[in-house]
């Protein structure tokens, strides 16, 4: 394949036409028309449709572009780099993460990578949805207990359980007696938080008096004593050796992953490599415990 043609090609699509994509390069449009003639012709694919005023990408165009963006990117920073005699990373790293996360530690790992790695350009972008990295030219994304999915690859960097906690003040009832909790999510429709203890399997019975949307906000009203509530080790850890929150147990089957993933058809970057590398020193053992104290350090 002609990578000249396939810049070509990647220019015009990221311009939405062959007259801007001309203008903002101080190309002939008439060599970039011809040239992504001939690229559509080599590969038997109609890339774009044309109309009389706009220019669209057919699907196949899209998935070449999604596909080619980033390897040509990669050349010219190699190159660059190559050039220069530098080999550290540089250029745009775009990371999707779930909020959480972000609001527990995002904040100070993109800081400390951005003081270590000054010419990457480091983007952020909080959401819980699963992104698609192809489509929405994210470089990594970190994702809770993702699914399995044939184009990513990746590594658990993070892992984490759910427990029941609530505030000293807060008796547990005994019994068949509901005790007040706070959940998250109007969906949540649980009855009751089956647990293991120190004396073995336990149910406790709940009644839903606060529905709220984070965790985050979860905690605080647990930790006001409106009620108890079903919480990551992570986001607890600390009230739990300070007191100010205690523990009634483990729920069954909670075990939580972190996941980094990025597209397994993109060669890995350097700018993904080194991303990789700033989590692993974050969180070496990848342990509850090790969030926990990162997030109050």
């Amino acid at each position: 394949m002609d990578l000249l043609a396939l810049a070509d090609f990647n220019l015009v699509a990221r311009h939405g036409g062959f007259g801007k994509a001309a203008r903002a390069a101080g190309r002939p449009k008439a060599t970039l028309s011809r040239r992504v003639a001939e690229l559509e012709a080599s590969l038997g694919l109609r890339l774009f449709e044309r109309g009389a005023r706009d220019l669209k990408l057919t699907e196949e165009g899209r998935a070449l572009s999604g596909r080619t963006t980033v390897l040509l990117t990669e050349i010219d920073e190699t190159a660059a780099a190559i050039a220069s005699g530098g080999g550290r990373p540089r250029g745009r790293l775009r990371i999707s993460a779930p909020l959480l996360f972000s609001q527990m530690a995002m904040g100070r790992l993109a800081a400390a990578f951005a003081l270590k790695y000054p010419e990457i350009r480091l983007e952020v972008t909080t959401e819980d949805r699963a992104v698609d990295m192809i489509e929405e030219g994210c470089d990594l994304a970190i994702r809770v207990n993702p699914d399995p999915d044939e184009a990513l690859v990746g590594r658990i960097f993070l892992h984490d359980r759910l427990v029941v906690a609530a505030s000293p003040l807060l008796a547990r009832p005994a019994g068949d007696v509901a005790v007040p909790a706070v959940i998250r999510g109007a969906a949540d429709r649980t009855t009751a938080w089956t647990v293991t203890t120190r004396m073995g399997p336990a149910s406790i019975p709940i009644d839903p008096v606060l529905c709220l949307s984070s965790l985050v906000m979860v905690r605080d009203a647990v930790r006001a004593g409106v009620g108890a509530g079903r919480l990551p080790v992570s986001l607890v850890g600390h009230d739990l050796s300070a007191g100010t929150l205690v523990h009634w147990g483990d729920i069954e089957e909670s075990n939580i992953t972190v996941w980094a993933l990025y597209p397994s058809r993109r060669l890995l970057s350097a700018r993904v490599s080194a991303f990789l590398d700033h989590l692993k020193a974050a969180f070496p053992t990848g342990s509850p415990d090790e969030l926990a104290a990162y997030i109050v350090a």
